[in-house]
Parts: structure tokens; sequence; C-alpha cells
């Protein structure tokens, strides 16, 4: 059980760096399309996220495999080769000089992996025993107690001001 909670936890924070990372990115190509910053930073800014999270997203695969993860294995499969392919041919990196005319599918690129990635986030969050277990119960019945202690104070708000007004 809990070598269970510490993949999920591994995954859980692996996948949220990536997110972060790719939000990250996608801000730097905005700037960078609105005129915020010049190509150069943007390009370094991109540049200096881009190995780590490849290995982010290879660590990931790795960790699926290894724990008898096949579907979600599976499901990384096509990205990490298309991750790998474009570091073997030395395409992963953005060119300072070809920016402006890469922008827009750069930025499709990105917001694909975008999709990819909460659609891994979602799937982690799911999957996870976390969600079964008597924590999620707690917390659910604790959002729950305070809507309804909301509720009642709005009540007891409405409530004085019709009397009030009378």
């Amino acid at each position: 059980m809990e070598m269970d909670f510490i993949l999920w936890l591994l995954c859980f924070f692996a996948v949220v760096s990536l997110l972060g990372v790719l939000v990250y990115q996608l801000m730097c190509l905005s700037d960078l399309e609105f005129d915020y910053s010049n190509p150069f930073d943007s390009s370094v800014n991109i540049n200096s996220c881009i190995v780590p999270e490849f290995f982010i997203h290879g660590t990931l695969g790795c960790t699926y495999l290894l724990t008898g993860h096949w579907w979600l294995f599976i499901l990384n499969v096509p990205l990490a080769y298309y991750h790998t392919s474009l570091y073997l041919r030395k395409q992963h990196l953005l060119d300072v000089t070809e920016i402006f005319s890469h922008l827009g599918r750069e930025k499709k690129y990105r917001l694909v992996k975008l999709a990819f990635y909460l659609l891994l986030f979602v799937i982690v969050i799911f999957k996870s025993q976390l969600w079964h277990s008597a924590y999620l119960r707690l917390l659910v019945a604790t959002f729950h107690l305070v809507l309804e202690h909301e509720d009642a104070a709005q009540t007891a708000r409405t409530f004085t001001a019709i009397h009030a007004d009378m």
C-alpha cells in the first residue's frame, strides 16, 4: 500500500512539473507574440526547459513500465517517441533567427502537449488509491460542511435583512 502511494505521489509531482514547464513555455511564446520580450530571451528560456521536460516525461514513462501500469505506459509511448526523434535529429531546440516563422506551429505543438498532460493529470488523480480512501471522503465531507455553513450564513443574513425591512 505504501509503495502505491509513493508511486502515485511521484507520478503526481512529475505530471504537475510537466504542466508547469509547458505553461511556462507557452507564456514565453505568448510574450514573444505580443512583443513583451525579445526572441533571444524567449528562445533561451524555452530551450532551457526542453531537455528537462523530455527527461521528466521519459522517467515517468519508464516508471509506468517498471511498475506494470501498461496502459499508462502505452499512452505515453507516442509522445516519448516523438521527443526522442526530435532529440536525435537535433530539432528539439528553438532557433533564435527562425522563431517568428515557427511561432504558430510551436504554440499549437505545445497546446496539444498541454492537453495530453492535462489528460495524464486527470488519469493520475483518478487512478490513485487516494481517490478511494477515507481521506478523500473526509475532504468531501469537509467541503460539504463548509458549503452548508455558508448557505446557512447567507440564509441568516437574508432573513435578518427581510426582518430589518419590516
